[in-house]
């Protein structure tokens, strides 16, 4: 009997010793998870302050236009240029943006991008005359050609794949916040404070850079194993297990190694075409449906709707951007991108015929109040639906469907037909509202239509799976 209590003795202490060596397991692993997502957390964080960049660029026009007429005695179609010029120099960045990437990594790439954004901003600063203030604008757009396509990529290749899409969203939350702060503050001082206020997220983005690992596809890719193996660990914890992770990596890279480089011609290829019509119809649709007509000149479509002034439309704008993305954010990785989209298509459809209804009336002879809070409301619903989806998701699915070794080749192309469709409403927009403001947001609502039956066909739902499990799905 002495001998059972014993060993019940024994295996009792044994049992309790176990469970307390399971439990420090589980609380190490809590540990390093900690770590892990902090590093990642630390990592988004510092590439959307390039978000930030791109937003107060694009914003900047709207607070600014009344002050830079007047101060530089700018015509319509001077300043026209001016506004319009941020994006010439945002598709020559898209444009090299790939291959900047892939030639000096996804940091060097945002290094580049501040560096155009400080000399941007200064000049616009110091500009006592056109030329100067339309080559500070043309660099800012350089910077944000190169980071538009460089942070979306970035974050999803860091993040991991259940919080790829929340993640990969506050790209565009950051674009909205640096919208919606140079709206606002806009209001309050001159424009040239404005634009020294630019310099303060290119500061943050250059700085921070030091501090967070580099992709560990793009060290892959390139062949650096140590600095890749490195990378990992960091973004998962000195402890983790990464072997299945860096094996499918490596094995996927080697696969792609195989493959000749890639070139635009390349990218039409059967194998790549569903990838490249879902990203470039996307980006196109994006912008075709008038956000940066609408966002670049929000103040003076409200002066045309019959407001005394555009501060209030504009604030309001400001205010509903914001919160809505953030919900955007939350809602990418549990209702799946797919959804989000055709949610926010049918708003931003929605948001259009009612402006499209409202000038349309105010051009028949109607003069009544409310037609001038319908243009309001028209407006307001078209932001807060972009805001939610169409805004951000499209720069999603853009980092998620191309394979590695086209990467660079297919996000500058996709990034080039933003920022053309970009230059092309920024700079037609002020023309189409002098000829018809109700034709030109009927425009507008048709291309909103299409997009909604070209989401239902085309694009997939990418939630929950790897990048490597996209991209074979897509492309073979």
């Amino acid at each position: 009997m002495e001998k059972n209590r014993d060993t019940e003795s024994w295996i009792g202490a044994g049992q309790i010793s176990a469970a307390a060596e399971h439990l420090i397991i589980r609380l190490e692993d809590a540990k390093n998870s900690k770590r892990s997502i902090s590093i990642v957390l630390l990592s988004t964080s510092v590439a959307v302050s390039g978000s930030v960049i791109f937003g107060s660029s694009v914003g900047f026009s709207a607070p600014a236009q009344s002050g830079i007429m007047n101060d530089m005695s700018l015509s319509l179609s001077e300043f026209a240029v001016f506004g319009s010029i941020l994006a010439i120099g945002a598709m020559i960045g898209a444009t090299a943006s790939g291959r900047i990437a892939d030639y000096l990594g996804r940091k060097g790439a945002m290094r580049v991008s501040a560096i155009c954004g400080v000399v941007g901003w200064l000049a616009i600063y110091l500009a006592k005359g056109v030329i100067l203030l339309d080559f500070g604008r043309l660099s800012s757009g350089f910077g944000i050609g190169v980071v538009s396509y460089v942070v979306p990529v970035f974050i999803a290749e860091i993040a991991p794949k259940d919080l790829r899409g929340g993640l990969t969203t506050l790209n565009q939350l950051m674009i909205v916040g640096g919208v919606s702060v140079t709206y606002i503050v806009g209001t309050l001082i001159s424009w040239r404070n404005l634009a020294l206020l630019g310099l303060a997220p290119c500061l943050v983005l250059f700085l921070g850079l030091f501090f967070i690992p580099e992709s560990p596809r793009w060290l892959a890719k390139v062949g650096q194993q140590e600095l890749f193996e490195k990378s990992l660990y960091r973004l998962h914890g000195r402890d983790a297990d990464i072997s299945e992770e860096a094996a499918e990596i490596l094995e996927n890279v080697e696969t792609l190694n195989k493959l000749p480089q890639s070139r635009i011609v390349d990218l039409f290829q059967r194998k790549y075409i569903r990838s490249v019509i879902v990203g470039v119809g996307l980006m196109a649709f994006q912008q075709f449906s008038g956000i940066n007509g609408i966002v670049f000149y929000a103040s003076q479509i409200f002066v045309s709707a019959g407001f005394s002034s555009g501060n209030f439309g504009t604030i309001l704008m400001a205010v509903i951007q914001f919160p809505l993305t953030a919900v955007g954010a939350i809602l990418t990785d549990n209702c799946g991108r797919k959804p989000l989209l055709l949610f926010s298509s049918s708003g931003i459809f929605v948001g259009c015929f009612l402006a499209t209804v409202s000038f349309f009336l105010q051009g028949q002879g109607f003069k009544a109040g409310w037609i001038s809070v319908l243009t309001l409301s028209g407006i307001l619903v078209y932001i807060g639906s972009f805001s939610i989806g169409m805004g951000a998701i499209p720069w999603i699915i853009m980092s998620e469907v191309f394979p590695i070794n086209i990467k660079g080749t297919a996000g500058s192309l996709v990034t080039l037909m933003n920022w053309f469709g970009s230059w092309l409403l920024s700079y037609t927009f002020n023309f189409l509202m002098a000829w018809s403001s109700w034709g030109t947001f009927f425009i507008f609502t048709v291309a909103c239509a299409a997009n909604i039956a070209f989401v239902l066909k085309l694009v997939p739902e990418t939630k929950g799976r790897t990048l490597e499990e996209i991209q074979t799905s897509m492309n073979s």
